[in-house]
């Protein structure tokens, strides 16, 4: 029982320190391999997509450093629709399922258990 304690307390302080990315699986079309492009951020995105992440990513830098005292209420309302739409495409276009490393082990561990 201690072990299992032990297990577990050590899967869940992984969890908090380690992340590991784990990308889905991209259909391929055809036997060839896309080429792949890392971004800013770690992600991998397809090549011919890498000129539309640097452009959302850029956009989104502008908008970030603009100066938004100046601008009416009505304004900063279609930025932030603007941003949540940038975003939630860069998310469409990079894709990828995060686990930790904390989460894996513990999954194993119940398989373990279970098995």
């Amino acid at each position: 029982m201690k072990r299992f304690k032990m297990g577990l307390i050590l899967a869940f302080s992984l969890s908090t320190f380690l992340t590991m990315p784990i990308c889905r699986a991209a259909t391929l079309s055809g036997s060839a391999k896309p080429e792949m492009a890392i971004t800013d951020d770690g992600s991998t995105v397809k090549t011919a997509q890498a000129a539309e992440v640097n452009t959302i990513i850029a956009r989104l830098k502008e908008i970030k450093s603009m100066d938004k005292s100046t601008l009416t209420s009505s304004e900063k309302k279609e930025l932030k629709k603007e941003v949540r739409a940038l975003k939630s495409h860069y998310k469409d276009i990079s894709g990828g399922v995060y686990l930790s490393t904390g989460a894996i082990i513990l999954i194993v561990v119940l398989l373990i258990i279970l098995l």
